[in-house]
């Protein structure tokens, strides 16, 4: 026990650095996510048809697309095209449709469960499309979206691993470098103590982003108003 305390400590400045790429990985998809999910799920919302259509084939697409192969496509397909990438950023970017394609349907049931009588009333008033959906949809659905992107950060911050995949040194990746180093050169396997100290850590964020997307439910449920909007279901990675 006292070996591998002294073993993370040791070990500290690489698993940092793996959990700096994680968080980092988990920010820039959270931002592309949010952006292009608002983007895209407003426009899924909107009367054009064709617009609706082509948001909902990307949508299904990459919700349905399991992610690894999306990376996997993104990493070893981009050379193909003379556009190398290197690990991070294809890894970010398989992330970001990904999380973009589940931001969009988080933001569509959201507009959705404001009642149509509000859009009815803001037409009759004169509104036009734009401020309807500023003054009137945006405002009261972000209410709504927020649990539901705090569970959705959840799951980004689990898929991040991923990226151990391809080459990115993020948290898991890090541990795993430990634990071939400490093999070769010390002759010892401390596999359970670095994938139980890495558990620890996602367990950690993760428990601590759904605890405050199951409040953020409770508070606006308490509150009234349009119905939640849920994040995307785990096995959907």
């Amino acid at each position: 026990m006292i070996h591998d305390l002294s073993l993370l400590v040791e070990n500290w400045p690489l698993l940092l650095i793996g959990l700096r790429a994680t968080l980092s990985l988990a920010a820039v998809t959270l931002l592309a996510s949010t952006v292009f999910g608002v983007l895209l799920g407003t426009l899924a919302t909107v009367r054009a048809r064709p617009v609706r259509w082509l948001v909902a084939f990307y949508v299904e697409t990459f919700r349905d697309i399991p992610l690894i192969v999306t990376i996997f496509t993104i990493f070893f397909g981009a050379p193909f095209f003379g556009v190398p990438l290197q690990p991070f950023p294809a890894v970010a970017l398989g992330l970001s449709l990904w999380g973009a394609a589940n931001g969009a349907e988080i933001v569509r049931g959201g507009i959705q469960s404001i009642p149509k009588g509000q859009i009815e009333a803001a037409t009759a008033l004169g509104l036009r499309a734009w401020k309807i959906y500023l003054l009137v949809l945006w405002p009261q659905a972000l209410r709504v979206l927020l649990p539901a992107f705090t569970g959705l950060l959840a799951l980004i911050v689990q898929s991040t691993s991923l990226g151990a995949l391809v080459g990115v040194t993020e948290f898991l990746k890090a541990g795993g470098l430990i634990i071939e180093r400490s093999t070769v050169m010390q002759g010892i396997n401390p596999a359970f103590a670095i994938y139980g100290f890495i558990l620890l850590v996602y367990f950690s964020i993760c428990s601590v982003l759904t605890a405050l997307s199951r409040r953020l439910e409770r508070r606006l449920a308490t509150q009234g108003g349009a119905r939640a909007v849920h994040a995307p279901d785990p096995s959907s990675v």
